[in-house]
């Protein structure tokens, strides 16, 4: 067997036109620049742009949040954004086209809102089902990650608009995020974390990466001169240009000779005049600003904001509507773990009795920077309601997975007002919740950050429980809670022991009073927050939270009410969630357990009725001790704002869950081979080498509850035939089934003979197909040559490993239905 050479993503300037006009702009308008307006653009505007510059035909630069909808420079429900499913349900979809249909839509987004530059996607690994951003992330499997990003950052680039992908690299964990060191091995690093990243440049060219906060073997990332300059730039071709993690900047010349172009968020940053001094004191090399602001002006002139070039695209896709696409990637998404019996679809004219908080009220997404705000979100109650006959649906509460307070939602109208030091009115803006989120210039008309001197966040609030209501606060400083008229709370909140200057902020709220209110009857509510310098938020930003919980009810009494409903339907559908203390940026989860009372609530329910079916609302792994002794299982992820009309479609078998695992859901935390996140002596080190997900499992020997991978449908497939020649394998299939279907068909590769320290097999191809009843499909998967490969690491190259192979055509990892053999000759 022989390979063809590898293409390097971003080599020489293409043999085309239009790119090169570009780059001849770029150069005249670098040229005209003078060093400290040089220094000024690399330094950013403020929280979210850079500047313009008139005299070169340069408009500012804005960049936004993704990765799942774009939210523009205001944190606001004043502008609605569409919530795309998260990124481990895109990732479960196992299909790039997919994922590029959702960068259009959020390049169409983004265009909407003046956005040039999308702070997304996260190809980051997910190495411990700890970690707590892992939502935002697509699996464990480099090979997967790689593709479902490389199709995320084409779709928004053919939309005009740039991409960071990040966090560059092995920003796998939260804990200790700003300072940690990850201890990698060369090997571990190129074949493992490096590798999505590798194979989103080489298949993508993106327009822009972002480098993480932590250190990687003693260097931070913002400074690491070898993997930015060496090997992303110089290996890899990148061209595009290398921002900063917001406040990761920490040397001015660290900074500089490690590759870093901007510095964010501006215009206070280690560049700006501090560059500008640096190059004139001789520390600094003019020649490396200048690359720097080159990078930064072929951005702009590929986004079409510098007048002189022609834009990289200049023809968009055809519009998309985002509701319908929303509802397509949470169906896409939706794996069936488990049906006995064919529990699902649900029966045609069958009763169901649906129980869990997160029924009602969902959890669409993840929590921190990755937040939007939809117009509208579908709960999994109200898409069921929509679904089913008249009085065919019962709902109880039965458990709830908040047992803290959370920013106030439902049943709350509220506004902030906001007012300078004498008390005067400066501005008002309106809240979807009671969580204000104002950095940078996010602020409502007419305020700024010099003048303001407190905000109070006043409305009402109508509550649909009687009973004891509990209010509180969220954040750092001064706090006057008022509730129906009576001041319940006034005191001050101090920083605690928080790593993470943000933990603060997105963590823990505190519970203040607890107040008797009437189900129905409308009251009034405040919580002034005088500002003080001394809790200011580590960027300009304003940051706090008026957090409430209903009345607590006797877990019992609840659990009790959804067994009785549950006893007399013919379906109970239970759903179960994590919360946003659980899965969250700024810190990692302590458990995999679900919170408060809801593994009773499952286990009571299947007691009561043998047909229960579970939907796990639950961004990553979380622990199902009740897995066997329920009906069926669906993992939703989190769902995006069309979550609950996607469900129900599933469930009433309108749509076939189409999903499959792309990491590992293991039995119990006590069974994972790799999950520390947390550091020691402030490094964390990755002692397994490149044995993560189920690579790990396999050599650990455990079995998890299930495999990467795994995934049922509606119909069955056989598998019947399988052909590899050269560099590829071809499958044909048949749909065995009596309704049209999905299947994604897994192609594993696993050396029959290993003296090179590889794990037992990993995932080389892919292919997502559809046939109707009786149909049949072959489909050819092409194996990289990357797959045969290991770095050496005396050498510091890449080695083909000659010998034996076994090509395995799968349903998942641990559902093999076909192999062949493939013998590999030694390229010398």
């Amino acid at each position: 067997m022989a390979f063809p050479v590898l293409r390097r993503g971003g080599t020489a300037v293409a043999e085309n036109s239009a790119e090169n006009v570009r780059e001849r702009a770029v150069e005249a308008a670098l040229a005209r620049l003078d060093l400290d307006t040089r220094a000024r653009l690399l330094a950013g505007r403020d929280m979210w742009s850079l500047p313009g510059l008139p005299a070169i035909g340069l408009r500012p630069l804005v960049m936004s949040d993704g990765p799942i909808g774009v939210r523009g420079v205001r944190w606001t429900a004043d502008d609605p954004s569409v919530a795309l499913p998260s990124p481990t349900a895109l990732a479960a979809s196992w299909d790039p086209a997919l994922a590029r249909r959702a960068g259009r839509l959020l390049a169409q987004e983004a265009r909407r809102k003046g956005v040039h530059v999308l702070l997304a996607p996260t190809v980051n690994l997910h190495r411990s089902p700890l970690g707590g951003r892992h939502f935002e992330a697509y699996s464990e499997d480099p090979f997967l990650t790689g593709e479902i990003g490389t199709g995320y950052v084409l779709g928004v680039q053919d939309g005009g608009v740039g991409t960071t992908v990040k966090h560059f690299v092995a920003n796998d964990a939260e804990t200790d995020r700003f300072t940690v060191d990850n201890r990698i091995t060369p090997r571990a690093l190129r074949e493992v974390y490096l590798a999505p990243f590798e194979a989103i440049v080489e298949n993508a060219r993106p327009w822009g990466v972002m480098t993480a906060y932590n250190q990687v073997n003693g260097v931070t990332m913002t400074e690491h001169r070898h993997l930015v300059n060496e090997v992303l730039r110089g290996e890899w071709g990148f061209d595009g240009v290398n921002v900063s993690d917001w406040m990761a900047a920490r040397s001015t010349r660290g900074c500089v000779e490690g590759g870093l172009d901007l510095a964010m968020p501006g215009p206070h940053t280690v560049y700006g005049e501090a560059l500008a001094a640096a190059v004139r004191a001789g520390e600094v090399e003019e020649s490396a600003v200048a690359a720097a602001v080159r990078n930064v002006l072929r951005l702009a002139a590929r986004v079409g904001a510098l007048e002189s070039a022609p834009p990289a695209v200049t023809e968009l896709p055809a519009p998309l509507d985002g509701v319908a696409l929303a509802r397509e990637i949470a169906v896409r998404g939706l794996v069936l773990v488990r049906n006995e019996k064919e529990a699902l679809p649900l029966a045609a004219h069958g009763t169901v009795a649906l129980s869990g908080a997160a029924a009602r009220d969902a959890r669409v997404l993840g929590g921190g920077s990755a937040q939007v705000f939809p117009d509208c979100v579908v709960s999994p109650l109200d898409g069921l309601a929509a679904a089913l006959p008249e009085g065919a649906l019962t709902f109880a509460v039965g458990a709830d997975p908040g047992d803290e307070l959370a920013a106030a939602g439902q049943g709350f109208t509220l506004r902030a007002i906001c007012r300078d030091a004498d008390g005067t009115v400066l501005g008002e803006g309106t809240l979807p919740n009671g969580q204000v989120q104002w950095i940078g210039d996010d602020l409502p008309v007419g305020v700024t950050h010099e003048e303001l001197a407190s905000v109070e966040v006043v409305g009402t609030f109508t509550p649909r429980e009687t009973g004891e209501h509990a209010f509180g606060t969220r954040g750092l400083g001064a706090f006057v809670l008022t509730v129906a008229g009576r001041t319940v709370f006034e005191g001050v909140q101090a920083m605690g022991t928080e790593s993470d200057p943000f933990e603060a902020y997105f963590g823990a709220p505190v519970e203040r009073a607890a107040v008797g209110l009437v189900a129905g009857e409308t009251v009034e509510v405040s919580l002034l927050h005088p500002l003080d310098e001394e809790f200011a938020p580590p960027l300009p930003a304003v940051m706090f939270s008026f957090v409430h919980l209903g009345p607590r009810r006797d877990p019992c009494e609840l659990i009790a009410e959804a067994v009785e409903a549950a006893r007399a339907a013919d379906t109970a559908v239970v759903v179960v969630a994590t919360t946003e203390r659980v899965e969250s940026e700024g810190f990692d989860r302590e458990h995999l357990a679900l919170p408060g009372h809801q593994d009773d609530l499952v286990r009571a329910v299947a007691a009561a009725n043998p047909n229960t079916v579970v939907v796990v609302n639950a961004g990553s792994p979380v622990e199902m001790p009740w897995r066997e002794e329920v009906a069926a299982i669906l993992l939703a992820w989190f769902p995006g704002q069309e979550g609950g009309t996607a469900l129900a479609e599933v469930l009433s078998g309108a749509a076939e869950p189409g999903g499959r695992l792309p990491t590992t859901w293991p039995v119990a935390l006590a069974g994972v081979p790799v999950s520390e996140v947390i550091p020691s002596e402030g490094a964390l080190r990755y002692t397994e080498g490149v044995f993560i997900g189920y690579r790990a499992w396999d050599r650990s020997g455990a079995a998890p509850a299930y495999a990467f991978g795994h995934g049922l449908g509606y119909t069955t497939w056989s598998y019947d035939s399988l052909e590899v020649t050269g560099d590829t394998a071809r499958v044909r299939i048949t749909n065995t089934g009596d309704r049209a279907g999905r299947e994604v068909v897994q192609v594993y590769l696993a050396p029959l003979y290993d003296t090179a320290g590889r794990p037992a097999r990993r995932l080389a191809g892919f292919a997502s197909v559809e046939a109707e009843a009786g149909g049949s499909v072959e489909i050819v998967v092409r194996l990289p040559r990357r797959a045969f490969e290991v770095w050496d690491e005396e050498r510091s190259a890449w080695t083909t490993i000659p010998g034996t192979y076994e090509v395995r055509a799968a349903h998942a990892l641990d559902d093999t239905r076909l192999t062949a053999t493939l013998e590999v000759r030694d390229p010398a």
